[in-house]
């Protein structure tokens, strides 16, 4: 059996000193238990972005008869790479594979994300293996193609017109911790992944935004609502604004857009504004 390891400085990436420290330590640890078949690094340190601010996305490849049991430990394997202050599952974020902990001092984010070897071969983006037994986790990766989702105008053009609806039902009811939430989701489902898509990044919320459609922040910006009634609504306005020219730009002939549907729910904002 050979082992292979490449660290980010050997692929000419230099990391701050927390992330190079908790790798150099954590690589060797996770190496030493036999079910496990890789490492690899994701995330900022795929593009080679990794800053002070980054937290360190690693994938585990695993040993499939093994999974069971090192899914059950890993709250004791993580604790074994370094000070572990907290770490809870990744339900939140529809990845319960996901350990999210936080490590420190320094503090220092880690995201453990435990694969079996088979599966990962379906996977949003190419991971830069970093410690390997045999080139099986190589192997593994080069079974499938990396694919990020991407945001589908059809599904947000299905439902952009009921959040608009419920966000102006909930400013009239005077909810409006609500409404400003409600916004939130609004860009990060909506807005956010179709700004993206339109600039050519990966269309993951609001990631990044700021860096890669700098020319689309101020009127995304317009749609970030303050604890205030009219501003929620200014806000959700704005957000119509920008939604239809993100329709307009990223349209194709199958685009079903649903007129009756946008009337309705814009009459109804104004008609919510009016008793405001």
């Amino acid at each position: 059996m050979t082992e292979s390891r490449g660290g980010g400085e050997s692929r000419g990436r230099r990391l701050p000193a927390p992330h190079a420290e908790f790798l150099r330590v954590a690589l060797d640890r996770l190496a030493a238990d036999p079910r496990l078949v890789g490492v690899a690094a994701g995330g900022s340190y795929v593009a080679g972005e990794l800053d002070e601010f980054s937290d360190l996305d690693l994938v585990l490849a695993v040993e499939p008869g093994a999974y069971d049991a090192v899914a059950a430990e890993r709250c004791a394997i993580a604790a074994g790479l370094g000070a572990l202050l907290s770490a809870f599952t990744g339900e939140h974020v529809n990845e319960p594979r996901l350990l999210i902990c936080l490590y420190g001092p320094p503090l220092l984010h880690v995201d453990l994300k435990f694969v079996r070897l088979d599966d990962l071969a379906e996977r949003v983006e190419d991971p830069v293996v970093l410690w390997e037994r045999d080139g099986r986790m190589t192997a593994a990766l080069a079974c499938g193609t990396a694919r990020w989702p991407a945001p589908d105008p059809q599904w947000v053009e299905d439902r952009f017109w009921t959040w608009v609806h419920y966000v102006a039902g909930k400013v009239g009811r005077g909810e409006i911790f609500e409404a400003v939430d409600s916004l939130t989701a609004l860009r990060s489902l909506g807005l956010g992944p179709l700004a993206l898509a339109l600039r050519g990044g990966r269309p993951s919320g609001v990631r990044k935004l700021e860096t890669v459609a700098p020319d689309l922040v101020p009127e995304l910006a317009a749609t970030v609502a303050g604890y205030d009634a009219r501003s929620c609504t200014a806000a959700l306005h704005a957000a119509v604004a920008t939604y239809r020219r993100l329709r307009a730009a990223l349209a194709t002939p199958a685009l079903a857009t649903n007129a009756a549907a946008e009337a309705a729910a814009l009459a109804y904002l104004r008609h919510v504004e009016a008793r405001l």
